[in-house]
């Protein structure tokens, strides 16, 4: 037995997998939960404002929010996330032992559910989370194109630079399952060119003019009145975010970047360690049918990965921004899969020694972080 599981141990590896998410979870409940608990309180109370869509509803459903909703909202977004990525995965290779490897190196990356499992109550999970409902759901249709539109609102209002971190996803995902499955016309390229632009204006909008209105005082104040517990003023700390321009905060990031700039060897590695999984994405692209389809897939790939560097000028949470992009080549790869292919791509393969050790090492590396590596 011991010997079988030497040989093929990517069903222990799954199970490790589980467990590690579990010991994350129980770290993650005894950190304090300071920016994902303040999104919760921050509604449109004092008119639109950027970071609000998320404390808004839950104003619809409370009017004290509690410590604990932090961790229940995150939780159940973590399990619906795991719930439609198991559904998608089914419904591209099946669960059978040739498609574990596969299984495993991806939903047991360290960038993926683990990493969503330690930023929990952060909002980047929405943003696969839509991606995985518009990878599942039929796209014939226009109604597909508008699901994608309003997911893509939704996403900005939850946090505006979701235009950069899952948008440009959701667009590589319409174009693929819609545009060139189906073909373009005059109505579905308009209606598409539309939806962008409504999107980049709300952006822009949330960026520029969705500064909180009142001094800083005044809005703490209000958020006390939301909180379950206001003498728990240390979770407030970070209400000056609805105050801070752009150009502080890209400020703020080139200021930290000598620093930072040290974890990307760590980077690297993690994404080298996921090479088996690189060559199966490649050998997809490669097996496409249409040359064309081939080289939209390059540069769509190429759109997102450059978005992702802007991201990394701006904001200085560099291990998330890292995790969401290797998220969304995860997510690529599945819409890619759904393209016509000229012949089959072999599977990750189960039984060679360089693969297993390299999955073994992803399984047990717990998460990225959210800043610096680990």
């Amino acid at each position: 037995m011991t010997v079988r599981i030497l040989q093929n141990p990517w069903r222990l590896l799954l199970a490790i997998n589980a467990t590690v998410i579990v010991g994350v979870f129980v770290h993650k409940i005894q950190l304090p939960p300071y920016v994902p608990y303040i999104h919760l309180l921050v509604d449109y109370h004092f008119g639109f404002i950027k970071r609000a869509l998320i404390g808004a509803i839950v104003a619809v459903f409370t009017d004290r929010v509690p410590v604990w909703s932090v961790f229940a909202i995150g939780g159940v977004t973590w399990l619906v996330t795991l719930a439609l990525y198991a559904r998608l995965f089914q419904k591209s290779f099946g669960f059978t032992a040739k498609t574990l490897p596969l299984f495993v190196f991806i939903a047991g990356s360290p960038f993926f559910l683990k990493n969503f499992m330690h930023t929990l109550g952060h909002f980047d999970i929405y943003g696969c989370a839509l991606a995985l409902v518009l990878l599942l759901m039929p796209a014939g249709s226009l109604l597909f194109v508008a699901t994608a539109a309003l997911f893509s609102i939704a996403l900005v209002l939850i946090h505006h630079i979701h235009l950069l971190m899952y948008v440009p996803t959701i667009v590589t995902i319409v174009v693929i399952r819609h545009y060139l499955a189906y073909g373009l016309n005059r109505n579905n390229v308009a209606f598409g060119i539309f939806a962008l632009a409504i999107v980049a204006v709300l952006f822009f909008a949330a960026q520029f003019l969705g500064t909180m209105p009142i001094p800083e005082a005044d809005f703490v104040a209000y958020l006390k009145t939301r909180m379950a517990d206001p003498s728990r003023t240390d979770l407030l700390q970070f209400a000056y975010i609805w105050y801070q321009p752009l150009a502080k905060e890209v400020s703020d990031t080139w200021g930290r970047l000598p620093h930072n700039i040290l974890g990307v060897p760590v980077f690297a590695l993690l994404i080298w360690l996921h090479t088996p999984l690189w060559r199966f994405f490649a050998n997809l692209i490669g097996a496409l049918a249409s040359e064309t389809h081939r080289r939209l897939v390059l540069a769509a790939l190429i759109g997102v990965s450059l978005a992702y560097l802007v991201m990394f000028a701006m904001v200085f949470d560099y291990s998330r921004w890292i995790s969401n992009w290797a998220v969304c080549m995860f997510l690529i790869l599945h819409a890619v899969k759904m393209l016509p292919a000229a012949r089959e791509t072999q599977l990750i393969p189960a039984e060679d020694r360089k693969t297993n050790v390299f999955g073994l090492i992803l399984t047990l590396i717990p998460r990225v972080g959210i800043i610096r590596p680990f």
